[in-house]
């Protein structure tokens, strides 16, 4: 049975993912995390030409176990950091662009941008200013389907469409909405740019403007352009209804001396219209019909549903991750960024709510301890039962803090397979470090844990410094459960180095 999921279920996914983030039972953070994907090798999920090669992520429940104990820090994403997105089409001079349609298809492409999808054409264009327009009319018709060049560039901010200077160039751009100053900071790029949130009930002025201006059940202005296919012959110049399933519009046309039509223009856009046909009243037989197409915006009418209109199928969502807390260690690196939804709190069922989590451990070293651990670097530590281990994260010589994370490289012999070995008693236990014994490096040197410390702050130069997490005789936990949450998406990348002079601006695209 033939069957297709629709753009506008898609666009549906995506309001639905925006309403989520804004629900106050969710909690959604970006975090980073694997800071050592290509040793040790093999190891789990690594690869020693992860920088040159980097694999795609693997998705099933393993890869998301590991995802999460790899993790290193998450920032939440709020409603105010995720927003729907279109692609970015630039308005060029001497440009040619598709005009909208409601009827593209397989059997009807895009004459310009041979697309057979209304939102892979270049419909709508954004200015130099960042205001976006829908080309409402491009010069074109059944004898010259791709039209003209665009050669002035829309500025205006008009409710009706018009044309954008005195050139002739043919094309009538409808003005759509502005995107905020803020916004460009947040969320711009160079392949898309962001759609206003809350399009339905905002109560920005120029928002409310464009959407009540575009309500055809109010301004029975919903039909803007009639499209001439065939201009035939035989006709008169005047004014016609439009008939269908909505009422109240009317085109008047323009004929030469064959009475072939060479013109149309709306007087009454009308209301309810989601087909229509011209009543050129015509009687008898007509041997050179015309063909006219009255083309139907979306919804009640172009600038109503802008979602529908510019087919908002995707999502960015924006984290910036800075030295603000030490949640965020500058010292360490990452090789990917992920998704999570409603992970819980450590040694809770309660869902993490604050604004950033560490998901690493934590050990306090005593002031000895003079060394330089390495990043991804191996830390062990004899225990009752066994041998805990650990991969280092981070280490602040400041504050004596090491961060650290375990995965299951660690207890896994054998290339990280289930198969028998000799040692597996001994080497396959996941076993917590403790304040008895020393850490010691696999890149060499030891150091003991400061095991009275038991607090949330320590004083350096007389300077009281938060730590972000809470430490009790020298040992502090993650602050979320990373057995729990689910992870919606991972990108993998070269691997990054975290500094003190570098701020990352994390930009992720999620497709409906």
């Amino acid at each position: 049975m033939a069957a297709v999921v629709t753009d506008q279920f898609r666009i549906l996914n995506a309001g639905n993912f925006i309403d989520s983030v804004s629900d106050t039972n969710n909690s959604y953070y970006a975090f980073l995390g694997f800071a050592n994907p290509t040793s040790p090798n093999p190891g789990f999920g690594r690869t020693s030409n992860w920088d040159t090669n980097t694999p795609n992520p693997v998705d099933n429940f393993q890869y998301i176990s590991h995802y999460r104990d790899s993790s290193l820090f998450g920032k939440k994403v709020t409603s105010a950091n995720v927003r729907r997105v279109i692609r970015k089409v630039d308005w060029t001079s001497n440009t040619a662009y598709d005009m909208y349609r409601h009827d593209y298809s397989i059997y009807n492409p895009t004459p310009i941008s041979k697309t057979s999808r209304l939102y892979d054409a270049n419909y709508y264009v954004v200015n130099s200013d960042y205001r976006v327009y829908i080309c409402i009319d491009n010069g074109s018709s059944g004898t010259n389907p791709t039209g003209g060049r665009s050669l002035d560039e829309p500025t205006f901010t008009d409710v009706d469409p018009s044309s954008a200077g005195s050139s002739g160039d043919g094309y009538i751009w409808k003005y759509l909405f502005s995107v905020a100053p803020s916004d460009i900071i947040k969320f711009d790029s160079t392949e898309y740019v962001v759609v206003p949130n809350d399009w339905a009930t905002s109560t920005n002025t120029d928002i409310q403007t464009i959407r009540e201006g575009g309500d055809s059940e109010v301004n029975d202005n919903q039909i803007k352009k009639v499209y001439i296919e065939d201009g035939g012959s035989g006709y008169t110049a005047g004014t016609y209804d439009i008939l269908g399933d909505g009422s109240g519009g009317e085109v008047s046309i323009t004929v030469d001396s064959s009475g072939t039509i060479t013109g149309t223009s709306i007087v009454s856009g009308g209301k309810g219209y989601t087909y229509g046909i011209v009543d050129l009243k015509r009687t008898g037989t007509i041997s050179n019909p015309a063909k006219l197409i009255p083309i139907i915006p979306p919804s009640r009418g172009h600038g109503y549903d802008v979602y529908t209109e510019l087919g908002t199928d995707k999502v960015l969502i924006y984290a910036r991750f800075d030295d603000s807390t030490k949640d965020f260690p500058i010292d360490t690196q990452f090789s990917q960024i992920g998704l999570i939804k409603n992970p819980q709190q450590f040694a809770s069922t309660s869902i993490f709510t604050e604004n950033a989590f560490s998901s690493l451990y934590a050990i306090k070293l005593a002031n000895s301890y003079t060394g330089t651990p390495v990043i991804g670097d191996r830390i062990t530590q004899s225990v009752t039962g066994g041998t805990a281990q650990g991969y280092v994260a981070s280490y602040d010589s400041d504050t004596k803090v090491l961060k650290y994370y375990q995965d299951r490289s660690l207890y896994f012999s054998n290339d990280v397979d289930q198969t028998d070995a000799n040692d597996v008693g001994t080497v396959s236990k996941v076993l917590s470090f403790s304040g008895s014994n020393n850490i010691s490096f696999d890149a060499g040197g030891s150091a003991s844990i400061n095991t009275s410390f038991s607090d949330s702050s320590v004083l350096v130069d007389n300077k009281q410094i938060n730590l972000g997490v809470t430490f009790s005789s020298g040992l502090a936990n993650p602050e979320i459960n990373k057995k729990t949450g689910d992870v919606i998406y991972i990108n993998n990348r070269p691997l990054i180095e975290r500094n003190i002079r570098q701020k990352e601006d994390v930009k992720i695209i999620l497709e409906f």
